[in-house]
Parts: C-alpha cells; structure tokens; sequence
C-alpha cells in the first residue's frame, strides 16, 4: 500500500469462506492475489494493474463444493473494499468509461460512482462454459456483487467475441480502466462533490 492514499480493508468470514482484501486507489498496480481460483486469480490482477490499483486479495473458501462462495464472496468483499476507499468521494471524476478490445473480442464499460448500485451487462451467449475451474456464468455474478458493495452503476457490454478467456478478460481490463478514471482526483475540482444534489 502506498503511504498517503485513499485506502480499503474488508475481513469477511462466514462458513463458506474467509476473505481479506486490501486496495489502495492511488497505488501503482502492486498486487497479491490468491482465491484458489487461477483464472479469477487472473482477472483481479488484470483489475490492479490496469487500474493502477495496489491490491490484495486471499480467500480461503470452501473449493471441495466448488469456486461459486469463494468468487462471490471475494467479489463482495472487494466492492465493499473499494467503496471504503473513495471515502467521501470530494474532488473525484465520478464518471469513466473505457473500450478494450483482445483479440476478437471488444468490452465497452462505462461507470458512474452514483452511490445507486445498478448493473447492466450483456456478452455473447454460448460461451465455452468453464475456463480451467472457472464457470463463465460467474462474471455476471461477480459484477453483481461488486456493485452492490460499492454502491456504483455499472454498464458492460461485449458486443461479440469467440474465446471464452477474451470475453472475460476483456471486461476486466475496460472495468479497471473505467473505474481508475472515475476514481482520480479531478485537479479542477479540489473541494467539490461531483454532484447537484449534494451527496453521492
């Protein structure tokens, strides 16, 4: 973590699961992920290092059932992470928005730090249903999830896409994207809440 940034820390322990994360926004893209999970192990470090995020993540769930708890768990813990770490919101962006395309595949985020959770999300359909031990149903849940905690609206369209592992990847790379321009400090805005009705 860095010394003077805007940080989070959630500790979530049930009987599925127990769950650390740790993230600073104005980091540099440092990050320590461990869920069990490899290829949600990717796509969290994807989310740090495009976002320039400092960000730890380590799970320790109930994998002999399967990877549902520790990916939903870890993805409640992490919006809960990130909305801690905006704090007060003051002098941020608010809005940012980001196209990634991988390969074949192209992402279209957009995100809107409202304080309103609201998540719409389109990809393709028939997508290949497992990447390794990672069900690709779980990406929507996931976005879910995170919104709920962080309170954020968040729009994701994958107009097309073949590769299972690009459709997905590419979401998380425009998510971190869209959510470090939301994030930064506006330098025209020192002092001011992005917002008329005067709360977020």
């Amino acid at each position: 973590m860095t010394r003077e940034g805007r940080l989070g820390r959630i500790e979530r322990t049930t009987k599925e699961t127990s769950v650390l994360v740790e993230i600073d926004l104005d980091g540099t893209g440092r990050t320590d992920i461990a869920t069990g999970v490899g290829f949600y192990d990717h796509m969290l470090d994807q989310l740090g290092r495009h976002g320039l995020f400092d960000l730890t993540v380590k799970t320790d769930g109930d994998l002999h059932i399967d990877s549902h708890h520790t990916i939903e768990d870890t993805a409640l813990a992490l919006g809960a992470a990130f909305k801690q770490a905006l704090g007060d919101k003051v002098g941020i962006y608010r809005f940012g928005n980001c196209t990634v395309p991988l390969d074949e595949s192209l992402a279209q985020v957009t995100v809107d730090l409202s304080g309103r959770p609201y998540l719409v999300h389109t990809e393709p359909e028939k997508m290949a249903p497992m990447i390794g031990e990672y069900d690709t149903t779980m990406t929507r849940h996931i976005l879910e999830s995170f919104v709920a905690q962080a309170q954020i609206a968040l729009h994701v369209h994958v107009p097309y896409g073949r590769n299972a592992h690009h459709i997905v990847e590419c979401q998380f790379k425009a998510l971190a994207r869209a959510l470090r321009y939301a994030s930064e400090r506006d330098p025209r805005a020192a002092g001011i809440l992005p917002s008329t009705k005067g709360a977020l």
